[in-house]
């Protein structure tokens, strides 16, 4: 069966290299027709590289609504949790929620080493946090009901998920005094303010919800959410809310994934900060979710990430590179993508 199917994936990538270099003969041009006959190659090899496709790896999501102190932030807390926790459902999506009196320090240590024992090292694991946090000018804590929890202790427990790459959304007050604990290398960290003085409520973890279900948070329209289209469509519409009510802004949203130097404000290609953001997808919709549901493409689903982040990681690195081996490796990158975006419409 298998030698059958890539006889057939060879036999589409000859017939289409076949087609590329005889419209390029047609228009007489030997350069013309040496660069398409050189396209048309690393077609074929494209298509014949998807009969070895790598296993879509799975995400755990666990999402932790605190203490509210007060009724109507109560509620709030754990409306939230619960709207994300229906939100972050899907294929390979395992979600845990914890609010109300079952977010203790207890029951939080006990479903993050549940985790640990679940998840693999090609697995994903992103953590939410929603609530009040608190900074006394040398340790942030998350508010719970009974013992809080500090930033160092959590980071602690997250150390032990063997996930590769892992991500913590903290959306209390003061959370930006927690960033320099909980980030490390293969960890990327947002926080609802820039430091550990923003101690107001934050409304940050309202638009991070909303980014989540929103088709205009899809920047580039590819049918999925990451983390760093999540964390702008949440930074903008933060600052629109204390605009349209005409108060200061008493929170910055910022995040750490390159780990060096410090927590920013935005993406940068001189230094790196948010390609991991932008390689981590946090939901998929419409032919993406489809694609994600149907375990004969699944595979193709993971190569195409993989290329994605490779061609990210490139427009990263061009800096550095010479124009004609930038030129050649993205070339291949998205001709590769493309054949893979064929087989999944298919």
């Amino acid at each position: 069966m298998r030698l059958r199917a890539l006889s057939a994936v060879g036999c589409r990538a000859r017939l289409a290299a076949l087609r590329v270099v005889r419209r390029c003969a047609s228009v007489g041009a030997p350069g013309a027709v040496r660069r398409c006959a050189r396209l048309a190659a690393l077609a074929g090899l494209a298509s014949l590289a998807l009969a070895a496709l790598p296993a879509r790896a799975d995400t755990y999501f666990l999402t932790v609504a605190g203490l509210g102190g007060e009724a109507d932030y109560e509620q709030t807390f754990r409306q939230l949790a619960a709207e994300l926790d229906r939100v972050l459902q899907g294929p390979g999506h395992h979600v845990y929620t914890l609010s109300g009196p079952g977010a203790s320090r207890a029951h939080l240590a006990q479903t993050l080493r549940l985790i640990a024992g679940l998840a693999k090292p090609q697995d994903d694991f992103v953590l939410i946090l929603i609530g009040h946090g608190s900074y006394d000018g040398f340790e942030y804590k998350l508010n719970l009901p009974g013992p809080d929890i500090s930033g160092k202790a959590l980071a602690a427990l997250c150390d032990r998920i063997a996930a590769r790459r892992q991500l913590i959304v903290n959306t209390t007050s003061a959370s930006g005094a927690s960033v320099a604990v909980l980030a490390r290398r293969g960890r990327a960290v947002i926080a609802a303010t820039k430091s550990g003085t923003e101690k107001n409520a934050t409304v940050f973890a309202r638009y991070w919800v909303d980014a989540l279900q929103d088709p205009t948070a899809d920047v580039d329209k590819n049918d999925a959410i990451s983390a760093l289209e999540a964390f702008d469509y949440a930074t903008a519409k933060t600052a629109s809310f204390y605009e349209s009510q005409k108060r200061l802004a008493t929170e910055h949203a910022v995040f750490e994934d390159a780990t060096q130097g410090g927590p920013v404000r935005a993406a940068s290609a001189d230094t790196g900060a948010g390609r991991f953001l932008a390689s981590l997808v946090l939901v998929r919709m419409g032919s993406e979710r489809a694609a994600a549901a149907n375990p004969a493409k699944r595979g193709l689903l993971a190569r195409k990430e993989q290329l994605e982040q490779r061609i990210d990681t490139l427009k990263y690195q061009r800096a550095a590179m010479s124009a004609e081996d930038y030129k050649r490796q993205l070339t291949q990158a998205l001709i590769a993508l493309a054949k893979v975006q064929e087989e999944l419409d298919q």
